[in-house]
Protein backbone atom coordinates (compact mmCIF):
# COMPACT_ATOMS: atom_id res chain seq x y z
CA UNK A 1 0.00 0.00 0.00
CA UNK A 2 0.93 3.79 -0.52
CA UNK A 3 0.48 6.99 1.50
CA UNK A 4 -0.08 9.97 -0.83
CA UNK A 5 0.35 13.68 -0.09
CA UNK A 6 -1.15 16.11 -1.97
CA UNK A 7 -1.32 19.81 -1.51
CA UNK A 8 -0.46 23.27 -2.18
CA UNK A 9 3.48 23.98 -2.61
CA UNK A 10 4.71 24.65 0.89
CA UNK A 11 1.88 22.69 2.65
CA UNK A 12 4.33 20.40 4.55
CA UNK A 13 3.85 17.35 1.91
CA UNK A 14 7.66 16.18 2.61
CA UNK A 15 7.90 17.13 6.07
CA UNK A 16 4.86 15.07 7.24
CA UNK A 17 5.66 12.39 4.93
CA UNK A 18 8.77 11.63 5.76
CA UNK A 19 7.83 11.58 9.73
CA UNK A 20 4.64 9.14 8.46
CA UNK A 21 7.18 7.08 6.90
CA UNK A 22 9.56 6.92 9.74
CA UNK A 23 6.53 5.72 12.27
CA UNK A 24 5.10 3.35 10.70
CA UNK A 25 8.67 1.85 9.04
CA UNK A 26 7.83 2.44 5.64
CA UNK A 27 10.12 3.78 3.01
CA UNK A 28 9.41 7.42 1.56
CA UNK A 29 10.32 8.49 -1.77
CA UNK A 30 9.57 12.31 -3.08
CA UNK A 31 8.29 13.00 -6.69
CA UNK A 32 9.81 16.46 -6.76
CA UNK A 33 13.49 14.60 -5.96
CA UNK A 34 13.06 11.75 -8.65
CA UNK A 35 12.18 13.98 -10.94
CA UNK A 36 14.86 15.67 -10.10
CA UNK A 37 17.41 13.11 -10.21
CA UNK A 38 16.31 11.85 -14.26
CA UNK A 39 16.82 15.32 -14.90
CA UNK A 40 19.98 16.16 -13.88
CA UNK A 41 18.88 19.54 -12.71
CA UNK A 42 16.50 21.42 -10.65
CA UNK A 43 13.17 21.64 -11.28
CA UNK A 44 13.13 25.15 -11.34
CA UNK A 45 16.74 25.05 -14.04
CA UNK A 46 14.65 22.90 -16.07
CA UNK A 47 11.16 25.19 -15.87
CA UNK A 48 12.91 27.56 -16.77
CA UNK A 49 14.64 26.24 -19.61
CA UNK A 50 11.68 23.26 -21.19
CA UNK A 51 8.62 25.17 -19.89
CA UNK A 52 5.98 24.07 -17.62
CA UNK A 53 4.57 21.87 -20.38
CA UNK A 54 7.38 19.78 -20.78
CA UNK A 55 7.56 19.44 -16.79
CA UNK A 56 4.35 18.26 -16.32
CA UNK A 57 5.21 15.59 -18.75
CA UNK A 58 8.20 14.22 -16.87
CA UNK A 59 6.35 14.71 -13.98
CA UNK A 60 3.41 12.52 -15.13
CA UNK A 61 6.17 9.77 -15.96
CA UNK A 62 7.42 10.06 -12.92
CA UNK A 63 4.26 9.78 -10.96
CA UNK A 64 2.98 6.69 -13.24
CA UNK A 65 5.82 4.67 -12.33
CA UNK A 66 5.96 5.63 -8.76
CA UNK A 67 2.84 4.58 -8.47
CA UNK A 68 2.72 1.13 -9.55
CA UNK A 69 6.23 0.42 -7.83
CA UNK A 70 6.61 2.57 -4.76
CA UNK A 71 5.03 0.36 -1.61
CA UNK A 72 5.24 3.26 1.24
CA UNK A 73 4.96 7.17 1.23
CA UNK A 74 4.89 9.49 -1.49
CA UNK A 75 5.05 13.08 -1.30
CA UNK A 76 4.06 14.71 -4.91
CA UNK A 77 5.06 17.71 -6.05
CA UNK A 78 1.92 20.38 -5.80
CA UNK A 79 1.04 20.62 -9.45
CA UNK A 80 0.74 16.71 -9.16
CA UNK A 81 -2.94 16.34 -9.62
CA UNK A 82 -2.90 19.52 -12.75
CA UNK A 83 -3.60 16.08 -14.68
CA UNK A 84 -6.56 13.94 -14.79
CA UNK A 85 -4.47 10.45 -15.46
CA UNK A 86 -2.59 11.30 -12.51
CA UNK A 87 -5.44 11.95 -10.26
CA UNK A 88 -7.29 8.72 -11.59
CA UNK A 89 -3.58 6.85 -10.65
CA UNK A 90 -2.85 8.63 -7.69
CA UNK A 91 -6.39 8.36 -6.39
CA UNK A 92 -6.81 4.26 -7.80
CA UNK A 93 -3.15 3.45 -6.68
CA UNK A 94 -2.90 4.31 -2.82
CA UNK A 95 -4.06 6.34 -0.05
CA UNK A 96 -4.19 9.94 -0.87
CA UNK A 97 -4.01 12.24 1.60
CA UNK A 98 -5.16 15.75 1.01
CA UNK A 99 -2.68 18.51 3.13
CA UNK A 100 -5.00 21.74 3.22
CA UNK A 101 -3.56 24.53 4.11
CA UNK A 102 -4.93 28.17 3.38
CA UNK A 103 -2.43 30.40 1.03
CA UNK A 104 -1.74 32.46 4.06
CA UNK A 105 -0.04 29.96 5.83
CA UNK A 106 1.32 28.73 3.54
CA UNK A 107 2.99 32.16 2.38
CA UNK A 108 4.50 32.05 6.05
CA UNK A 109 6.23 29.29 5.74
CA UNK A 110 7.81 29.70 2.17
CA UNK A 111 7.86 33.58 1.58
CA UNK A 112 12.15 32.97 1.37
CA UNK A 113 11.82 29.48 -0.45
CA UNK A 114 13.99 30.55 -4.08
CA UNK A 115 13.61 26.89 -4.96
CA UNK A 116 9.63 26.78 -6.14
CA UNK A 117 9.20 27.72 -9.51
CA UNK A 118 5.76 29.11 -9.46
CA UNK A 119 6.00 31.56 -6.28
CA UNK A 120 9.01 33.28 -8.03
CA UNK A 121 6.77 36.07 -8.94
CA UNK A 122 6.73 40.01 -7.81
CA UNK A 123 3.34 39.16 -4.95
CA UNK A 124 3.45 35.16 -4.15
CA UNK A 125 0.45 35.34 -1.85
CA UNK A 126 -1.71 36.53 -4.87
CA UNK A 127 -0.39 33.21 -6.72
CA UNK A 128 -0.61 31.30 -3.60
CA UNK A 129 -4.14 31.84 -3.44
CA UNK A 130 -4.88 31.54 -7.03
CA UNK A 131 -3.06 28.31 -6.92
CA UNK A 132 -5.16 27.33 -4.41
CA UNK A 133 -8.38 28.38 -5.92
CA UNK A 134 -7.55 26.43 -9.03
CA UNK A 135 -5.96 23.33 -7.49
CA UNK A 136 -8.34 22.84 -4.07
CA UNK A 137 -11.10 21.22 -6.17
CA UNK A 138 -8.37 18.74 -7.90
CA UNK A 139 -6.74 18.11 -4.84
CA UNK A 140 -10.55 17.12 -3.04
CA UNK A 141 -11.48 14.68 -5.94
CA UNK A 142 -8.00 13.17 -5.61
CA UNK A 143 -7.74 12.84 -2.12
CA UNK A 144 -9.22 10.11 -0.03
CA UNK A 145 -8.68 12.14 3.14
CA UNK A 146 -8.43 15.97 3.47
CA UNK A 147 -6.53 17.10 6.66
CA UNK A 148 -6.44 20.75 7.75
CA UNK A 149 -2.70 21.69 8.33
CA UNK A 150 -3.53 24.71 10.52
CA UNK A 151 -0.98 25.36 12.67
CA UNK A 152 -0.74 22.22 14.69
CA UNK A 153 3.13 20.51 15.09
CA UNK A 154 4.26 17.90 12.62
CA UNK A 155 3.81 15.32 15.39
CA UNK A 156 0.37 16.12 15.80
CA UNK A 157 -0.50 16.11 12.26
CA UNK A 158 0.93 12.70 12.17
CA UNK A 159 -0.99 11.52 15.20
CA UNK A 160 -4.25 12.68 13.15
CA UNK A 161 -3.05 11.16 9.13
CA UNK A 162 -2.51 7.81 11.49
CA UNK A 163 -5.88 7.59 13.47
CA UNK A 164 -7.65 7.95 9.97
CA UNK A 165 -6.03 5.63 8.58
CA UNK A 166 -6.66 3.44 11.43
CA UNK A 167 -10.61 4.37 11.18
CA UNK A 168 -10.97 3.58 7.42
CA UNK A 169 -9.06 -0.02 8.32
CA UNK A 170 -6.20 1.18 6.07
CA UNK A 171 -3.16 1.01 8.19
CA UNK A 172 -0.55 -0.61 6.57
CA UNK A 173 -0.15 -3.74 7.70
CA UNK A 174 3.59 -5.14 8.42
CA UNK A 175 4.93 -8.64 9.38
CA UNK A 176 5.39 -9.10 12.78
CA UNK A 177 8.58 -9.03 14.44
CA UNK A 178 9.87 -12.08 15.40
CA UNK A 179 9.77 -13.26 19.20
CA UNK A 180 12.98 -12.72 20.76
CA UNK A 181 13.89 -15.67 23.28
CA UNK A 182 13.83 -15.30 26.88
CA UNK A 183 16.62 -14.52 28.61
CA UNK A 184 17.96 -17.91 30.25
CA UNK A 185 18.51 -17.63 34.02
CA UNK A 186 20.91 -19.57 35.89
CA UNK A 187 20.72 -19.83 39.43
CA UNK A 188 23.38 -17.96 41.49
CA UNK A 189 26.79 -20.20 42.05
CA UNK A 190 26.61 -21.28 45.83
CA UNK A 191 29.84 -20.12 47.27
Amino acid sequence: MSIIFVGLPGSGKTTIGRHLARRLAMPFVDSDHVIEQGLGCSIREFFAREGEDRFRDVEQQVLDELTQTHQGVIATGGGAVLREANRRHLHERGQVIYLRSNPEDVFRRVRHDTARPLLQVDDPLSRLRALYEARDPLYRETAHFVIETGRPSVATLVNMIVMQLELAGQMPVHAPAPAQPLAKVEPAAKP
